[in-house]
């Protein structure tokens, strides 16, 4: 009988599938080991979150969202930020969720195209409030959770179909509340299995710019924290969820690779591969705003000046805020319209969540100026790329402007300072439905400065409703 050769020490060994290693990832992570380079970036994000989250609170489709989540049962056990509704924690989660990502303004993981913290947070400070878990506890459920988010997203290479902020966002949410709660084993892979089997949200929404595409966030989160609630009851669900038949890779994406998965699981926190947002809109769009600007303050030219603007951009840039002006656009749709932005920009010197309100979509001079805006593939070929973007201004004296933007302000290599970071946030709380006053906001910027020395985060949650 021949015997199988014994494996030398050089030959490669085979890699675990990969929903085993992120298994395997969740349940070996532990606070005490996490870099404090990634404890920075977590508190970073969780305090810009928190920001666009109470700013959302001013969108008026929230008010319709809490009269159906009313419908479904009541509950004191998470709130709703801002206005401090006691709900079930599945309840609370939807309506954070959407009032996040309701205004296009929560940061982005550029490389996965996910808004990881949108899902993530709204998911994990519902189900930590009901469950009195510690500021340490949101801590490292973020971190792991934004990781398993990126890096499943990060390993397509495809361009999006699925709407991969929800659906990615919905594993990673359920990751990281069995991270806070120490869930392992056939629970959590059962807690996996069953927000797989709710995952949800297409690209459809953002092609037509409906208010669904928020809400698709707000869905998902709800998802992870009813699956962790099913698996901790003790029902399973499917296992094989990313490379199985039907898993994640084969059903709602087309193209994937993991060389990249496997070399990052474990040894780079995406959480500190984040990028900012620091306009209200989507990150496409982003790059024009930034190079306007540098133009602007290199040239000193004005919004009258502008014969003709021609960006040239990547493909996803193109399709995801490439469509033409209205002159009867509705604010989502203005938010991921490159012209329209462009045009804002020019016209205030920068972008707020007041130029989508409805007197500035029917203002005849931004429309027109963003009618003279044309935006055009560049030679990038990756499908997920958002960056990077070459903007040329003519201006009716014959000049002709041009800047290449290799990285966009708020990307890693490019980040927001932290002055940039607290004035967006203290104009994110001056705008929610009920301002939160200068006072009140400087207590939650300390709060959440020091949210590892909170022993319960109700006491976070409180600071996160007006006092009004």
């Amino acid at each position: 009988m021949t015997q199988s050769p014994t494996p030398s020490a050089t030959q490669p060994q085979a890699k675990p599938a990969a929903i085993d290693a992120l298994i395997e990832y969740i349940e070996c992570s532990e606070y005490s080991t996490l870099p404090q380079s990634a404890i920075d970036a977590a508190k970073i994000f969780i305090f810009d979150s928190i920001g666009v989250g109470i700013s959302g609170s001013r969108v008026e489709r929230v008010n319709e969202v809490k009269a159906a989540a009313n419908l479904w049962g009541q509950g004191k056990q998470a709130q709703v930020w801002v206005t401090g509704e006691w709900l079930p924690a599945s309840s609370a989660a939807l309506l954070n969720g959407f009032q996040i990502h309701n205004q296009e303004w929560d940061c982005v993981h550029e490389g996965a195209v996910v808004h990881p913290m949108a899902t993530i947070l709204s998911a994990l400070t519902a189900y930590g409030q009901r469950e009195g878990l510690s500021g340490k506890d949101l801590i490292h459920g973020v971190i792991v959770a934004v990781d398993v988010a990126t890096l499943i997203g990060g390993a397509v290479t495809s361009g999006l179909k699925f709407f991969r902020p929800s659906v990615c966002g919905c594993l990673g949410a359920t990751a990281g509340i069995c991270t806070m709660l120490g869930i392992k084993g056939i629970e959590l892979k059962n807690a996996l299995g069953i927000a797989y089997s709710q995952i949800s949200g297409t690209m459809q929404s953002h092609v037509e710019g409906s208010p669904m595409l928020a809400m698709q966030i707000g869905f998902n989160s709800q998802s992870a924290v009813m699956a962790v609630d099913m698996a901790r009851a003790g029902f399973s669900g499917p296992h094989d969820i990313l490379e199985g038949p039907f898993g994640y890779y084969r059903l709602f994406e087309d193209d994937y690779a993991l060389d990249d998965f496997y070399q990052k699981l474990g040894h780079q926190y995406q959480i500190e591969q984040v990028s900012h947002k620091p306009f209200p809109t989507g990150r496409a769009a982003h790059g024009t705003v930034d190079a306007l600007q540098s133009l602007q303050a290199e040239h000193g030219f004005s919004a009258a000046d502008i014969e003709s603007v021609v960006v040239y951009a990547t493909p996803l840039i193109n399709r995801l805020v490439g469509r033409p002006v209205k002159d009867d656009m509705d604010v989502s749709y203005a938010k991921l319209c490159n012209g329209y932005i462009g045009a804002t920009a020019l016209l205030s010197g920068n972008v707020t969540v007041e130029d989508f309100d409805d007197k500035c979509l029917l203002d005849k001079q931004r429309l027109s100026l963003a009618k003279k805006f044309t935006i055009r593939v560049n030679n990038c070929t990756d499908p997920n790329a958002l960056a990077p973007i070459s903007v040329e201004v003519a201006l009716t004296d014959g000049r002709q402007l041009a800047i290449d933007m290799p990285a966009i302000l708020g990307n890693p290599v490019r980040p927001m300072s932290k002055a940039m970071q607290i004035d967006k946030f203290r104009a994110a709380c001056a705008s929610a439905s009920v301002a939160f006053s200068v006072e009140h906001t400087d207590k939650l910027i300390n709060s959440i400065d020091a949210l590892e020395q909170i022993q319960n985060i109700n006491t976070l949650i409180k600071q996160m409703v007006s006092p009004i």
